[in-house]
């Protein structure tokens, strides 16, 4: 069997496409939840912990080549300013939650699914073949 044709079998599987689809929606999935954090919810937060950009919270460490303050950290980096991004670390720890938060329902509805599946009825001869070896088995 030549290479080209084992590669073609393994992408063609059905387990190889189902995780390419899986990454492809899962990215998309990502994208939502970031806007829905950056651009929904982190605002109004920001409003109650007293700032207007809540991606903008930054302490610095190191003053750069322009002496601060900065107003922004875009700003802080484009001066060469070392800071520490706590807004940017609490939106990504927020956005985090939700996506796992999302998985976790997902997994939860996919196992309740495989619980209620009733269990396939044994086929007949099988049956027949166990009460035949179990009537060896006694004798």
């Amino acid at each position: 069997m030549g290479l080209l044709q084992e590669f073609r079998e393994f992408a063609l599987k059905g387990n190889v496409l189902d995780l390419a689809i899986g990454i492809v929606i899962g990215a998309a999935f990502g994208r939502i939840v970031e806007s829905f954090v950056a651009d929904i919810l982190m605002p109004p937060l920001g409003l109650l912990a007293g700032q207007v950009d809540f991606s903008n919270l930054f302490v610095v460490l190191g003053p750069g080549a322009v002496p601060g303050p900065y107003p922004s950290v875009q700003a802080a980096k484009q001066a060469g300013a070392v800071t520490i991004n706590y807004g940017l670390f609490a939106t990504a720890v927020v956005t985090f939650t939700i996506v796992a938060f999302a998985v976790f329902l997902l997994v939860r509805s996919v196992n309740r699914l495989r619980r209620e599946r009733p269990a396939a009825a044994e086929p007949e001869d099988i049956r027949l073949l166990r009460e035949i070896r179990d009537a060896l088995r006694a004798r």
